[in-house]
């Protein structure tokens, strides 16, 4: 029986592309919010749920960071998504025929000079995915969406342009969420994902972290945001190479533990590769 992978936006959507990368033998299943995405596995309705953390160009997507540590669920692994901006049309359809465009406003800002070059009036839509399928909705020749390939086999629309995106870098990391954890066996590639809090003490995180440098263990992430919007309650959110069973790591965590008053692992994962 195919599995139910919870993602947040339309058919099409990156998150789409992102859940099917990392489980292409299932059925995904959009859902309209991040909170309902993680209701959904929370509850069991989805086995499991994709979600981005951060993109190259714009960083860290903020409502993940508050949501996932609240949540209860464990992180299962990782996919880095390359994202290409498409320009897609109903069948039919030319550049010549194109006078305006249609997308999320972040992806028309990601492909400027693409529109500026061929004289495009931009329409703001709810998201990427949404606007593909207004586009195959209403059938006009004169209108294009910047979408995902994804989106384009969905509604049945026609690539014209592909990778028109300013920027080649662009990338978003995703990661897949379980109601249970998932941990690999020790050796491989291993990420390690956890929150803290420090004591109110003096270079109280300069002190957590003296572990790792001293344990050879490298931190590829180090978040802070506040808490219940007070300026004085701040947690962190850090990412790892390595397992927890790693000695290395345990005497590392066991350092962090002595200056924190709050500590949470969040998962353990095989690390995905960029541009894979």
């Amino acid at each position: 029986m195919r599995r139910k992978i919870a993602f947040q936006g339309e058919p099409g959507a990156f998150s789409h592309a992102a859940a099917h990368a990392l489980f292409p033998a299932d059925e995904a299943l959009p859902c309209l919010t991040f909170e309902d995405t993680i209701a959904a596995v929370q509850t069991g309705k989805a086995e499991y749920g994709v979600v981005p953390v951060e993109n190259s160009l714009y960083g860290r997507i903020t409502d993940i960071y508050h949501l996932l540590p609240e949540s209860g669920l464990h992180i299962t692994g990782e996919h880095f998504l390359r994202v290409e901006m498409n320009l897609l049309a109903v069948p039919g359809a030319t550049m010549a025929d194109i006078t305006s465009v249609q997308s999320l406003s972040v992806a028309l800002g990601q492909c400027r000079k693409f529109i500026s070059q061929h004289k495009l009036k931009t329409i703001n839509g709810v998201d990427t995915a949404g606007s593909a399928r207004e586009v195959a909705e209403k059938g006009d020749k004169s209108v294009a969406a910047i979408a995902s390939r994804l989106a384009a086999e969905v509604y049945g629309l026609t690539i014209l342009a592909s990778n028109i995106e300013d920027a080649a870098h662009n990338t978003t990391r995703f990661l897949s969420i379980a109601r249970h954890p998932e941990e690999p066996p020790q050796g491989g590639r291993v990420k390690t994902t956890f929150v803290f809090r420090v004591r109110n003490v003096p270079a109280a995180l300069y002190k957590a972290m003296g572990g790792f440098a001293t344990n050879g263990v490298n931190m590829t992430k180090l978040e802070s945001y506040m808490l219940d919007g007070s300026f004085t309650a701040t947690q962190f959110y850090a990412d790892i190479e390595g397992h927890p069973s790693d000695r290395a790591v345990q005497l590392a965590f066991e350092e962090l533990k002595f200056f924190t008053d709050h500590f949470r692992i969040l998962g353990v994962y095989p690390a995905g590769t960029v541009g894979v």
